[in-house]
């Protein structure tokens, strides 16, 4: 299986709204931050997020929480 995709885009592409979800990296450092940003741009909502740190607000899984009203 080659699991080697061309972009975030089409790594995040069968994630959907209300899936849970784990993230790698330790606070800021290792993060998927390309597909963070593909899900953020997709407009994906309702994800359970399983991570150990946010990050901030501008940068990370913060990018997902600010969209959260």
């Amino acid at each position: 299986m080659n699991k080697v995709v061309k972009s975030a885009d089409l790594a995040i592409h069968d994630i959907t709204d209300n899936m849970v979800i784990m993230l790698g990296g330790f606070g800021l450092c290792g993060i998927p931050e390309n597909c963070i940003t593909a899900l953020v741009n997709k407009g994906s909502k309702g994800l359970t997020c399983i991570s150990n740190n946010a990050g901030v607000d501008d940068f990370g899984i913060g990018l997902m929480l600010k969209r959260v009203k």
